[in-house]
């Protein structure tokens, strides 16, 4: 009953249809709605405190998205029904066309600047698309829950990997970045995949969350890279498993000078060690080396490694009884 009442009103009806769509910022829905900031903020409140849609704080900005569940799929249903030939939805809906369009350059804008220094490094090593498809057969082809991508950058893996998880998280520390993931999430269509700012030595996840956590070209930036998969394992639920991507060790110094590299690669002892400490057990590992006369280049190496908690629906054995 309370939701029927958080969402039976003119406005929230207006708010839910954009944002069945995907997430928006307050700013962003005062603009298409044409709407005072107070006024649309008392609406998403009440819509909050309803559980129908979830809000996401980012630095100074806060994204609202709708939620899970049973209030969310009931505000999806009234949707659905008043988005029938109603003139009002539609314009809505054009404005929100135009507002996505004017991000969506502005974060082409952000990453044309920086295209050189990130094609400066795709050259140093095998294509991306090897690369790529590496990652897909290590995963393998199960379908699966939850993804969640850290360090997701433009949101590529997200995209993906989006045949086979039913809900994606990205998390950066860019509001720049999560501007370009969600530019592109959005020119795709993908409305199952959301991204977050976020620490990744403290990442806003719960216990538990992840089917396949990913850690893709992140850990030679970080100084403590070690804690970062302690965190990532933190996220991952009982058989879960952890897909990371690195350099092999190098010599490229200016890596570090140039493109605020912290770390010149890892080597297969360390990160052997540091998935032990995070209590994973590692499956498979798969070394991307450069090709003959390309002896300047790097090797790219996946890491793939498990949580080693089973998952069972048989009863688990006392074994004080056994010994008794």
């Amino acid at each position: 009953m309370g939701c029927l009442r958080a969402c039976g009103e003119t406005t929230r009806i207006r708010l839910l249809a954009l944002l069945v769509l995907g997430e928006l910022t307050v700013k962003d829905l005062t603009v298409i709605l044409g709407q005072s900031q107070p006024r649309i903020s008392r609406h998403l409140k009440l819509l909050c405190e309803a559980g129908v849609i979830k809000r996401y704080p980012e630095g100074a900005w806060v994204y609202y998205r709708l939620g899970e569940g049973g209030p969310a799929e009931l505000a999806r249903r009234i949707v659905a029904q008043s988005q029938q030939s109603d003139p009002v939805l539609a314009a809505d809906h054009d404005r929100l066309v135009s507002l996505r369009r004017a991000k969506a350059e502005e974060a082409a804008a952000f990453f044309a600047a920086r295209a050189n220094n990130w094609d400066k490094e795709r050259s140093l090593h095998v294509p991306e698309v090897a690369v790529e498809a590496a990652m897909r057969a290590l995963v393998g082809a199960k379908s699966f829950d939850t993804l969640l991508d850290l360090g997701t950058g433009t949101g590529r893996l997200l995209e993906l990997f989006s045949e086979q998880y039913e809900r994606g998280i990205g998390i950066d520390t860019s509001q720049n970045m999560l501007s370009v993931a969600r530019a592109n999430l959005d020119r795709v269509g993908l409305q199952k995949a959301q991204v977050r700012q976020g620490d990744i030595y403290a990442l806003p996840i719960a216990p538990d969350t992840a089917d396949l956590t990913v850690v893709h070209q992140v850990l030679h930036y970080l100084e403590e890279p070690g804690r970062a998969i302690l965190e990532a394992a933190r996220t991952l639920r009982p058989g879960g498993r952890l897909l990371l991507v690195d350099f092999a060790p190098h010599e490229l110094e200016f890596l570090r000078e140039k493109h605020a590299h912290r770390r010149l690669g890892f080597s297969q002892e360390q990160v052997g060690n540091w998935l032990a400490e995070a209590d994973l057990e590692l499956v498979s590992t798969n070394d991307l080396t450069p090709g003959a006369g390309e002896k300047d280049k790097l090797t790219v190496t996946l890491w793939l490694a498990q949580d080693r908690r089973v998952v069972t629906d048989l009863p688990v054995a006392d074994p004080t009884k056994e010994l008794a």
